[in-house]
């Protein structure tokens, strides 16, 4: 059986910028997979004031086993003071599909 499968969310102020992290991801295998989304509009509390503004959303394919690793990629790479970093678990998929994230996330 495959270990646990995570989707793990980030956000980002461009394009540009969540492509890198995406590319970095999965070149470092800390990601089978990155998808790129964007751009959405955030609303949100930061330093004592509501903000509006354009992002775009990263969302990575991995494993339980590759998330603490991932995590910490995503804080060095990010220049966001405090970005979003928000893992759900995969509670059911296609066998074939887990496989492939659980094969492509092995540290090499």
């Amino acid at each position: 059986m495959p270990p646990l499968a995570l989707t793990v969310l980030t956000t980002t102020d461009s394009a540009e910028k969540a492509g890198a992290l995406a590319r970095g991801a999965v070149e470092a295998r800390l990601a089978a997979c990155a998808q790129v989304s964007g751009p959405v509009t955030s609303v949100y509390h930061w330093k004592q004031a509501v903000e509006t503004s354009e992002e775009w959303q990263v969302l990575f394919k991995t494993t339980e086993d590759r998330y603490e690793a991932l995590e910490t990629h995503l804080l060095a790479a990010h220049d966001y003071e405090t970005p979003e970093i928000v893992a759900t678990p995969v509670v059911r998929g296609s066998a074939a599909y887990l496989e492939w994230i659980a094969a492509e996330t092995v540290a090499r």
